[in-house]
C-alpha cells in the first residue's frame, strides 16, 4: 500500500512539471521564437500605449472612425472571453431588431450615403469578435469619415486601399481591411 502511494505522489510530480511547468515553456519559447507578435497579443501602439489588438474588434460608433462589424458578445461589445456568434436565425425578432438598428446608426451617421449598406456592416460575425471588414465596408463609410474629419475623400479612400489584405496564400478567403488598423492611419493623417 505505501508503495502506491509513493508511486502515486511521485507520479503527480513528475507529470505536474512535464505538463504545468516544462510543456507550456517550451510551447512559449517556441512562439516567442517564430510568432512574436501572435504570441504577444498583436497589439498595436499609438502614442505609446496599446491602442488595441489587429485580432479583435473595436467597438467604434464616432462618425470620424471607420465602423467594423456588429459583435454578438456578451455582457459587453467586442469581450474576448466571450466569443460567440448570436446563433439567431433569420426570422428571428431580435437579429432583425439588431440588424435595423445598425442600418439606422449607419443612416443617422450618414443621411447622404444613399448607398445598400454592405451585409458586413449590419451583420455580426461567427466569433463576435472580427476585427475585419470588406472592402466594400471600408469604401461605403469613406464619405463619412470625409465629411467629418474635413479631409480630402482621395486621401481616406487611398487609406483603405492601402491597408486591404489580400487573400491569404493568395488564394483563402476573401480581401478585408483590418478596421483598427486603418482608424490609426486615419488618425495619423490627422484633419484639416
Amino acid at each position: 500500500m505505501l508503495k502506491m502511494i509513493r508511486t502515486v505522489i511521485v507520479s503527480l510530480f513528475v507529470f505536474t512539471i512535464l505538463t504545468g511547468v516544462l510543456y507550456p515553456l517550451v510551447v512559449t519559447g517556441i512562439a516567442q521564437l517564430i510568432f512574436p507578435d501572435q504570441a504577444n497579443g498583436s497589439l498595436l501602439v499609438k502614442d505609446g500605449k496599446p491602442a488595441g489588438s489587429s485580432l479583435i474588434g473595436q467597438p467604434f460608433d464616432d462618425p470620424k472612425y471607420f465602423w467594423g462589424r456588429l459583435s454578438a458578445t456578451s455582457p459587453f461589445p467586442y469581450n474576448s472571453t466571450s466569443s460567440s456568434g448570436s446563433n439567431l436565425a433569420e426570422t428571428n425578432p431580435d437579429l432583425v431588431k439588431n440588424v435595423q438598428g445598425r442600418i439606422d446608426a449607419l443612416k443617422a451617421a450618414d443621411p447622404e450615403a444613399g448607398k445598400q449598406i454592405p451585409v458586413d456592416l449590419a451583420t455580426s460575425s461567427a466569433s463576435g469578435l472580427d476585427p475585419h471588414i470588406s472592402p466594400t465596408a471600408a469604401d461605403y463609410q469613406v464619405k463619412r469619415i470625409a465629411k467629418a474629419r474635413g479631409l480630402d475623400e482621395s486621401k481616406v479612400r487611398a487609406l483603405v486601399s492601402k491597408y486591404t489584405e489580400g487573400r491569404q496564400l493568395g488564394i483563402l478567403g476573401e480581401p478585408t481591411v483590418n478596421v483598427l488598423k486603418l482608424n490609426l492611419a486615419v488618425d495619423a493623417l490627422g484633419s484639416k
